[in-house]
């Protein structure tokens, strides 16, 4: 199943208990046929390691705009030319609030703004901060822009609640890229 075949997705990981589903996502994106890049965000070092990810994208992980190897030859710009998606998943409340502002305090806020590529947010966060105005508001300005949302899914979330702010399965996000 190929349906990804020549695409280069770059994978942006936020903080977040979702991800944990940012492996299998690799390796789905990678069995449809993409190529893979990952960036993490500090936040998401704290969820899952680059070992786990460079293991499954093949490639290294980048996690900071200060990496003085990659930063020597303008790798953030490298990278942000190499993507034809960007993908964040999970998209944090705090990664989409950046992006909907102009932030570019970190890697990958840096390379959303340097990039031509369309952007895909698939959301995770607990029920409340998905519902709240800021965060609708958000949303809604970085679809205006052209960004694409998948999801978030409702159901049970880390935190013991109900209700929409899950991460979407990385199944339904790959089956969305290839429509």
């Amino acid at each position: 199943m190929a349906v990804l075949a020549g695409q280069r997705v770059l994978l942006g990981v936020t903080g977040g208990i979702a991800a944990y589903k940012s492996a299998d996502l690799v390796r789905r994106l990678r069995e449809a046929g993409a190529e893979v890049r990952v960036v993490m965000t500090e936040g998401a070092r704290h969820f899952i390691t680059a070992t786990t990810l460079q293991a499954l994208s093949g490639q290294p992980v980048r996690d900071s705009l200060w990496d003085e190897s990659a930063e020597a030859a303008m790798g953030h710009i490298e990278l942000a030319r190499w993507a034809t998606r960007i993908v964040i998943a999970p998209a944090s409340a705090n990664a989409l609030a950046k992006l909907a502002h102009g932030l570019a305090d970190d890697l990958l806020t840096t390379l959303c703004l340097a990039s031509e590529a369309p952007l895909v947010l698939v959301p995770a966060m607990n029920r409340v901060m998905w519902a709240h105005p800021a965060t609708r508001q958000n949303a809604d300005l970085l679809r205006a822009r052209g960004a694409t949302i998948l999801g978030p899914a409702e159901g049970d979330q880390a935190c013991g609640e109900t209700g929409p702010g899950r991460m979407l399965e990385p199944a339904q996000i790959v089956q969305a890229l290839s429509a």
